[in-house]
């Protein structure tokens, strides 16, 4: 497997079967969404945990799609069953567990994910989510038209992660030995640049032995993620955890707050004229927001255009505080993002009238 025309990373996984040997192959009406546009241009608040669920649903046929655009495609999952095995011919894609615990299975081996992880699966990289009994597993996902990485701000010039980075090698989790599977006329699903396609393989594709190379699934615990702060308040920049294709992702983590003595700790209010913000509530206290109704499993979105911030009263709330202990996914895009059916069945219609008390 290699990027960019085998100009950048490669992997080489060593298959017991040939892994082109496809017997069938038809289309799959899976996965079509119908979008709308953000018109009017208006803030949302999406409280996931009220999207309708089935009780059969899995993390590739239970995708709500909440937000999307050409460059990436944003769902909530709720899966209670295996899915099928599954392959993203298109573009990276990125899971995070907001809770429960899941074998996410790969050609390249098993990673255990836990509360907590974000879990990078590579373009092309044949898999399937297989929840634990137990806590139910809720799931973001971000599917890219591109590849989804570390910034490269926080690489050296051969890819080592550099010490001003929040992260490094060592909080990296990659599957740690072979997942076989025995099978003949094995399922999967591919979604390629036309649509969905169903193919059908002589063997299962779990018969890698081995592998090697520097392109692979991994997981990355968002408690790992040290946060950067600062006397005066810091840019949501020094937040940042992955880039993608015109979109990137952040995680608000516990951590120290500003620290000048006469800093004031909410942040300002702010219009991001380049891009939306989507922020996801997955922990902790969330101060700035209260009295919008957001809280745990909500998602807010803040498209460009609109000036947002903390709530009336949160700024003179939070004076003499010196630690936050919320825990936040954002993702933000450069391209505006359309609405999705599990965003409109959710929305929280009176969520844009929060900062001023009134519908208008």
């Amino acid at each position: 497997m290699g990027q960019e025309g085998f100009s950048s990373e490669s992997a080489l996984l060593y298959h017991q079967n040939l892994p082109t040997a496809v017997v069938a192959i038809e289309e799959w009406r899976g996965g079509q969404v119908a979008m709308r546009p953000n018109q009017p241009l208006t803030p949302r608040h999406v409280r996931a945990h009220k999207i309708e669920v089935g009780p059969t649903d899995d993390a590739v046929n239970g995708r709500q799609v909440l937000f999307g655009n050409a460059d990436v495609r944003i769902s909530y999952a709720v899966p209670t069953q295996p899915s099928p095995l599954y392959r993203n011919g298109v573009g990276d894609e990125l899971l995070y567990l907001e809770s429960g615990e899941a074998d996410i299975e790969t050609i390249f081996g098993n990673i255990h994910a836990t509360m907590g992880d974000y879990v990078v699966l590579p373009t092309s990289t044949t898999y399937r989510v297989v929840p634990s009994a137990g806590e139910p597993v809720r799931l973001l996902i971000a599917e890219a038209s591109g590849h989804i990485g570390p910034p490269a701000r926080y690489l050296s010039k051969r890819g080592q992660f550099l010490e001003h980075s929040p992260y490094c090698e060592r909080d990296l989790r990659s599957p740690a030995e072979p997942l076989l599977r025995d099978g003949e006329e094995v399922e999967v699903i591919v979604k390629t640049r036309c649509g969905m396609s169903r193919f059908v393989y002589a063997n299962h594709p779990f018969d890698v032995i081995g592998w090697d190379g520097g392109l692979y699934p991994f997981a990355l615990n968002i408690a790992d993620f040290e946060p950067i702060t600062g006397r005066i308040h810091q840019p949501p920049t020094v937040h940042q955890t992955f880039a993608g294709p015109n979109f990137v992702v952040c995680s608000f983590v516990p951590r120290k707050l500003d620290y000048h003595p006469e800093s004031i700790p909410t942040p300002y209010n702010h219009a991001n004229v380049d891009s939306d913000e989507v922020l996801f509530y997955v922990g902790g206290d969330f101060t700035s927001r209260r009295g919008s109704g957001v809280g745990l499993g909500s998602l807010t979105l803040h498209p460009s255009g609109c000036t947002h911030g903390p709530q009336p009263g949160a700024v003179e709330a939070s004076l003499g505080k010196e630690s936050t202990n919320e825990t936040a996914v954002m993702i933000d895009t450069f391209r505006p993002l359309d609405l999705g059916p599990g965003a409109l069945e959710a929305d929280d219609p009176e969520y844009a009238w929060s900062w001023s008390g009134r519908h208008l």
